[in-house]
């Protein structure tokens, strides 16, 4: 993807129409009486309703690229996908077996010894001058801009896990699908995508609070719902949950868990203490949870219409120069966020069974297994074969949700002299536009 278009579904769907609808009578309605009290424990009923598989899956718009007209770039395109593609939900069994798979596998495998784990910008393209290595993207500053590379790292527990083929690309055409498909939502910082692995944002201010939002008690780190729930919490970042949930199980409402960080990992806060500890002001988390929580519900339709169950996710947003709230980072990525077939998740419940997730969890309970992945100094390498298949997981997801067909990358250019040319162009085009 070489170019600033940003994928994007083409037309809108009623359901879409019908959601920005009920958004803006929502938003209005919470303007108009703003909740004095923040840390009002929300109670929830132990009585829940298990998802259903939906009678018929929505027709997918295939992807038709749009471009920004402000800033002028190398163009972008994105294959689409054949309309058979969707016309059955996917299934646990087109995951494991299916002539796409084997198509992928093999590029994974040419590409076992070109993913890309580190970038070092700021010595290839003017202009960078200044590195932040996070557990997955390098940034980099460019005035008023930030330069966002997602790699392939792969991160858990804290700490990167291993490089997965792939990864930094799906990632970064995720995010910016979603973020096009959520403006009505919330606006969000980016500029452009001048390449597959990269995207360019406004700078602002980002608030140091994660927007951590549940629809079920699951999960396996140490912040996890069912982690805390197991060990008898019943209050968890002003939530009050009822006894009796087993794990895997649907809450009757998404809930909200904030984390921020100390040190070198993530730890839950309630709202209350975001205000006094002056991470956020009761206005701003106001607004920025109620936008997670609205992601989140969009989220979760456009994901069941996907055939899909969106089971919980996180949000980042940052204030712009003229006080506007923005959606950063990334939205609804395998990453970030946990997906199950939805099809299948009501009988495997029913029956004491795992979900057929397509996520990164297997390979979290790989190295729970394998080790301590929160204090052991070195961990052991993760096998090829989770490798691959975390990589094909990944594709799979992206091409589900978004109904394009993931472009596989040339191999003949390095990756790290693809993206140098690619940022050294579009910043050159950004300081002429202006």
């Amino acid at each position: 993807m070489e170019g600033n278009r940003i994928i994007h579904a083409r037309g809108t769907s009623k359901f879409e129409d019908e959601f920005r609808l009920q958004f803006e009578w929502e938003r209005q309605d919470m303007m108009a009486e703003r909740v004095p009290g923040l840390n009002t424990p929300k109670t929830l009923s132990a009585e829940v309703s298990l998802p259903t598989h939906p009678s018929s899956l929505r027709k997918i718009h295939h992807c038709k690229p749009i471009i920004n007209s402000n800033v002028k770039f190398p163009k972008i395109y994105a294959s689409t996908m054949s309309s058979s593609y969707h016309q059955n939900p996917p299934s646990i069994d087109a995951l494991n077996h299916s002539n796409r798979k084997e198509e992928i596998l093999k590029a994974i495998e040419s590409s076992h010894c070109n993913s890309l784990s580190e970038t070092n910008l700021h010595l290839t393209v003017p202009g960078l001058n200044s590195k932040t290595r996070g557990k997955v993207r390098d940034i980099y500053e460019s005035g008023d801009y930030l330069v966002l590379v997602t790699t392939d790292r792969q991160s858990a527990f804290d700490r990167v896990l291993a490089s997965i083929p792939f990864k930094g690309q799906v990632l970064n055409e995720t995010s910016l699908w979603w973020f096009d498909k959520t403006r009505h939502i919330a606006p969000n910082a980016v500029v452009s995508a001048p390449d597959k692995n990269v995207t360019i944002a406004k700078k602002c201010s980002v608030f140091p609070v994660e927007f951590v939002v549940r629809g079920y008690v699951t999960g396996s780190t140490d912040t996890s719902l069912w982690t805390v729930y197991k060990k008898g919490v019943r209050n968890y970042c002003g939530n009050t949950l009822p006894d009796g949930l087993v794990k895997n199980q649907k809450i009757p409402a998404n809930i909200l868990t904030p984390t921020t960080k100390a040190a070198d990992h993530d730890v839950p806060v309630t709202p209350n203490e975001i205000i006094e500890r002056g991470l956020m002001t009761e206005a701003d988390y106001q607004e920025a949870s109620w936008k997670a929580l609205s992601l989140f519900e969009y989220g979760q339709h456009v994901a069941l219409d996907h055939g899909l169950v969106l089971v919980d996710t996180k949000y980042e947003f940052g204030k712009g120069s003229d006080g506007t709230i923005l959606l950063v980072d990334e939205v609804h990525t395998p990453d970030s966020s946990r997906y199950w077939i939805a099809h299948t998740y009501e009988e495997r419940f029913q029956n004491g069974l795992e979900p057929e997730n397509v996520d990164k969890e297997f390979l979290r309970l790989w190295f729970k297994d394998h080790c301590n992945p929160y204090e052991d100094e070195v961990l052991p390498d993760a096998p090829w074969e989770l490798v691959s298949e975390l990589a094909w997981r990944y594709i799979f997801l992206f091409e589900t949700i978004t109904g394009c067909k993931f472009a596989l990358p040339s191999s003949e250019v390095p990756i790290h002299d693809r993206i140098s040319r690619n940022v050294a162009h579009a910043l050159s085009s950004l300081t002429y536009s202006c």
